[in-house]
């Protein structure tokens, strides 16, 4: 990092890496970076006496060290060179997986298949941009063959500068959807941002992408080396005769390949997990797991927190946990996956969908039709832009109310609440949804997801 040791051992060695001093676990470096509300200098005791092996810091003065301390020009900087020369050797091999959804999901299918063959490290959570993606590199074990990892954006120009630290061997496409309006303009700029992964594949590495998505397709075709295309409609990996459980909580589908043909019960909520589960399929074919791996390797695995995780009730009530972020695309995809769960009563909290610039308030009323034509009544909006979609949902008829924020969802929906009801929540995850997930559960006398 071409820094200076000012105090502690030189050769004392670490496991891991940290910015937030409440997150250490024991042995990792902590690299003290300025934010927008604290700046990490302020922790440096507090990391050290957590029990980082040594903290990073710049030229400011420190009050006298208890441990190892680091001084180097720019911790920030010195966070990403560590990253590169650690990813010369470590992982062997790395899958980078963007898309404007679905990116966790696939990651946590991928790492399943890929670990019946190989020694396998996921990205854990969403850490998946420039400050994200350096900590989940860094904490994998020294033996990794093949890391998993989430590559995410927000502006443009982001993506690449991850790719260029990861260097992936292999990119995923799912797919490019109307989410960061707000700053890109149009879905074909979402999708010129979203190419970006590119930078760090060499012509030798393999695209896997979403056939079925014309803007996925675009992007596939900037690469020179291997394509891989998986889809329902058509390509080298295919799904077909897909169709939902019968109580609407997984999908099974037949898996088609040149290597072979497979039936997958996929026990992950929304048909739309399929699209899923066939990115990650296809990745890990071409990888070299057998088909049958595939298919046993996701029948143990579970929706992740806020990802459309449903909860039976004690009161009978079904609660769709869809809180952790939202998008126009991703709202209507919950809407109907909830539609096909249960037969009771349904009824929606959707939030607001943030970060869609001019587009905002035409989207939002699409949504809340939609909502309308599932049979969602009452659809309780949160948010100033949910204003929109309540307005849109009203005109067409249905019961449809607006909350000014999550703890007035939340009053509002334990009042609702009522045996047998199927009950959506959904929003951006700027507008706090998961209160009103706890407020159900506590109203319906528990869980049982």
């Amino acid at each position: 990092m071409r820094g200076e040791l000012i105090s502690g051992d030189p050769t004392a060695t670490w496991e891991g890496a940290a910015i937030d001093s409440r997150a250490l676990a024991g042995g990792e470096l902590f690299f003290a970076l300025p934010g927008e509300r604290t700046d990490g200098h302020l922790f440096v005791a507090d990391a050290l006496a957590a029990g980082a092996a040594a903290a990073i810091v710049d030229d400011r003065p420190l009050e006298a060290p208890s441990g190892a301390v680091a001084r180097v020009d720019d911790p920030y900087e010195a966070l990403h060179r560590l990253t590169r020369t650690i990813r010369d050797r470590v992982p062997e091999h790395l899958v980078g997986v963007t898309g404007s959804s679905g990116k966790t999901t696939t990651k946590e299918l991928l790492a399943a298949m890929l670990s019946r063959r190989y020694r396998t490290a996921a990205s854990p959570g969403n850490l998946n941009n420039l400050l994200g993606f350096p900590l989940a590199l860094l904490g994998i074990p020294d033996d990794t063959e093949w890391m998993v990892a989430e590559m995410g954006m927000s502006t443009p120009g982001e993506l690449r500068r991850v790719s260029l630290l990861g260097r992936p061997d292999v990119a995923v496409f799912t797919n490019v959807r109307q989410a960061h309006l707000e700053f890109f303009g149009s879905v074909e700029r979402i999708a010129a941002a979203k190419a970006e992964l590119l930078a760090g594949l060499g012509r030798d590495g393999v695209v896997v992408a979403n056939g079925d998505d014309p803007n996925v397709r675009w992007i596939a075709s900037r690469h020179a080396g291997e394509v891989v295309f998986y889809g329902r409609r058509g390509g080298d990996v295919r799904a077909v005769d897909v169709e939902s459980l019968r109580d609407g909580v997984g999908s099974r589908f037949r898996l088609v390949a040149d290597a072979g043909e497979v039936e997958v019960v996929l026990p992950l909520h929304g048909t739309y997990n399929v699209d899923n589960c066939l990115a990650a399929a296809a990745c890990a074919l071409r990888l070299g797991v057998d088909v049958p791996e595939v298919a046993a390797a996701v029948t143990g695995l579970a929706s992740q927190p806020g990802r459309g995780v449903v909860h039976r009730l004690d009161n009978g009530a079904v609660v769709v946990d869809d809180s952790y972020n939202s998008n126009p695309d991703a709202a209507r995809r919950a809407l109907e996956s909830a539609a096909a769960v249960g037969a009771g009563r349904r009824w929606a909290v959707l939030g607001d969908m943030l970060e869609l610039g001019e587009a905002g308030p035409e989207l939002h009323r699409s949504v809340g039709a939609r909502a309308v034509e599932l049979g969602f009544a009452p659809v309780l909006g949160v948010g100033e832009l949910s204003r929109h979609l309540v307005e849109e949902a009203a005109a067409v008829g249905a019961d449809a109310r607006w909350l000014a924020d999550a703890g007035e969802a939340a009053a509002a929906a334990v009042v609702e609440l009522r045996p047998g009801d199927v009950v959506l929540v959904k929003g951006s995850r700027g507008v706090g949804l998961e209160a009103v997930v706890e407020a159900l559960l506590a109203a319906g006398g528990g869980r049982d997801a």
